[in-house]
């Protein structure tokens, strides 16, 4: 059963689904879609142009697709918001719609925005993304599925994190992090995401093959042509490896340096067994 609040701005030109939740002084504008079973706390605002997929939750204060802050956006251009099923944004989060005609920011399903989070106008974000409380994310940032992003950062506009990625907190990211590294809190890719691979079902062979390839890249004192190509070189290698590899050859703004630590050590036995 729908609930709304009587003191809620509903647009009747919004589309609210069964069993959504509104609170008091929420606003909902034109040409919003609310799925199913939606939850919206008090005093949020859902900016026109925007849908929710079915079971999101939307706490205190948050303000979903809202007009960017950007220069060149002007009154009445259609540009939208999309956010996934299941999708959590906590008290206080502002994500930005497009200021260019027929462009979307998008949350995928399954994403965890804490409190304070900012997402920026045409950033593309996917599923099971977790990122927590105070990070900024720029107009036309990508992360990938599955990535963790800690508390604090601040990310460039363009930059691109991959698929289970974790980043430390405190960060500023200037340039791109590849699949399934870590970042660490001096800024420098220190590792894969063993943690994240293990939780996300890749077994041993698939998590050597993915360290090799980062240590490959990172830690070996070669350049990035000559990296890419030996990591390219292993046999039977798995297809995240080469997702790995794409990764890097597409980037535009570069991509975050190893630890230099790290590669000062030369990272003996890269090219025996591991063992996580």
């Amino acid at each position: 059963m729908t609930d709304i609040h009587p003191t809620a701005v509903i647009s009747p030109k919004a589309q609210i689904g069964t069993g959504v939740r509104i609170g008091p002084y929420s606003i909902v504008e034109d040409d919003c879609v609310i799925g199913d079973d939606c939850v919206i706390d008090s005093h949020v605002k859902i900016a026109r142009y925007t849908t929710l997929g079915p079971r999101c939750r939307v706490y205190l204060g948050a303000l979903v697709g809202e007009e960017p802050q950007d220069h060149r956006f002007t009154s009445g251009t259609v540009a939208w918001t999309t956010v996934g099923a299941d999708t959590t944004i906590r008290e206080y989060v502002t994500i930005h719609r497009s200021p260019f005609a027929e462009r979307y920011t998008r949350i995928g399903s399954g994403t965890l925005l804490m409190s304070f989070v900012h997402i920026g106008h045409d950033a593309q974000i996917g599923d099971r993304v977790t990122i927590a409380n105070q990070t900024a994310v720029s107009g036309h940032v990508i992360i990938e599925d599955q990535a963790v992003l800690s508390g604090y950062i601040l990310i460039h506009q363009f930059c691109r994190i991959g698929r289970l990625a974790m980043v430390g907190a405190r960060t500023i990211i200037r340039q791109d992090i590849p699949p399934f590294c870590m970042l660490a809190e001096n800024e420098c890719v220190c590792g894969p995401n063993v943690i994240g691979l293990r939780r996300a079902g890749f077994d041993s062979y698939m998590r050597s093959a993915i360290r090799r390839a980062i240590k490959t890249y990172f830690f070996r004192g070669l350049n990035a042509t000559n990296a890419l190509a030996e990591i390219e070189s292993m046999p039977m290698r798995p297809p995240e490896v080469d997702h790995f590899v794409e990764f890097i050859r597409k980037t535009e703004r570069g991509i975050m340096p190893g630890d230099p630590e790290l590669a000062a050590l030369g990272i003996r036995g890269a090219d025996a067994e591991e063992k996580d």
